[in-house]
């Protein structure tokens, strides 16, 4: 692939890594957004006593820090893309395969150093 066409594919790369830092951050803030007013969350001593709600947001926390790894994740690759060192693993420095990068746009990693 000429420079040319190096530079388009890492324009698509970056276009779709901010597509997919725009659905991240909206669905991590509707995650973390505090509960309506009224809203009762507390562990009760029965089943209905506000532990439905409880446990909801349990899994609500776990889902956000999830998100919160993947948006970070996005952010990093695109600032590899900024600094131009896209592609390249973070700990050996060597390059990270383009099948990896496919799979994996965010990889910061080769699969050697990931493993």
């Amino acid at each position: 692939m000429g420079t040319v066409g190096v530079v388009q594919h890492l324009d698509e790369v970056a276009a779709t890594l901010r597509a997919r830092r725009g659905a991240l951050a909206a669905e991590l803030a509707r995650l973390t957004a505090p509960p309506q007013e009224g809203a009762s969350v507390a562990f009760g001593k029965r089943i209905g006593d506000g532990t439905t709600e409880a446990v909801e947001r349990v899994n609500t926390t776990a889902t956000a820090r999830s998100l919160a790894a993947s948006l970070a994740a996005v952010d990093r690759a695109l600032a590899k893309i900024g600094a131009g060192t896209y592609g390249v693993c973070d700990a050996c420095g060597e390059p990270i395969t383009a099948a990896r990068l496919e799979a994996r746009p965010t990889a910061s990693r080769c699969i050697s150093c990931a493993a």
